[in-house]
């Protein structure tokens, strides 16, 4: 049976306290007890089986390293760079992508993006997506959490990406994803916006266009089949 996962701030030690939101979590919702072992991790990659010593009030608990498990980076490593999903689909992208396996997560104000992020909310939005990586990533035990940059333009992209392996699913390109080269230690994937991305843009971007497969996945679980087959294909 899967360990719960609780998120800590530190792992340092033999001897782990969990408190806070987490350590609510833990004690008032899981209601986990002495003698029970979780899976703490500090969202950078490491993590530990703690077996619990004691638990007080409604938001504390310690307990005792019993393995520690270092973080082994993925190759390569995929930045998923995610067009503005319409809002009620926008934290079901990271979601999946979180669950698949992106590496860190850009969102990207592409030109047919019917979403618009403005200066002022711009951090509520970036904090929904934190969010949503984080419940995901716990979800799926994994146990680093991919970080969520800046939101960039289509000129900020192509400045970002150049000299790096890129990729953009796009359905009209003729090379299919298996056909690419993967054997790189880092890639950009874009995921465009679900009015697609028009050739201009395309051209301006300078990534090589891709195709995922005879069929076109919506915006926000495009990412996910993606990592999903670069995972079959090379990660896994």
């Amino acid at each position: 049976m899967s360990l719960p996962v609780f998120l800590t701030d530190s792992l340092a030690g033999e001897r782990l306290t969990l408190t806070g939101g987490e350590g609510r979590h833990a004690v008032t919702v899981k209601r986990i007890q002495p003698g029970e072992r979780v899976l703490l991790i500090d969202g950078s990659g490491d993590a530990a089986t703690v077996e619990v010593a004691e638990v007080s009030g409604k938001d504390t608990l310690v307990g005792e390293v019993i393995e520690r498990h270092p973080h082994q980076p993925p190759r390569p490593y995929v930045v998923v760079v995610q067009a503005l999903p319409k809002s009620e689909r926008s934290e079901l992208a990271v979601d999946l992508a979180t669950q698949a396996g992106a590496d860190e997560i850009i969102p990207w104000q592409a030109a047919r993006c019917e979403a618009k992020w403005t200066d002022a909310k711009t951090p509520k939005h970036v904090a929904k997506w934190e969010a949503a990586a984080t419940a995901a990533a716990k979800q799926s035990r994994r146990t680093r959490i991919p970080p969520i940059n800046k939101p960039v333009t289509t000129s900020q992209l192509a400045e970002l990406i150049a000299g790096h392996t890129a990729y953009v699913l796009h359905e009209d390109a003729a090379e299919p994803i298996g056909a690419v080269d993967l054997d790189v230690d880092k890639l950009y994937l874009l995921i465009g916006p679900e009015g697609g991305v028009g050739e201009e843009e395309l051209d301006a971007l300078g990534a090589r266009a891709v195709r995922l497969g005879p069929e076109v996945y919506r915006t926000a679980s495009a990412a996910m089949v993606a990592l999903s087959a670069i995972g079959a294909l090379k990660r896994w």
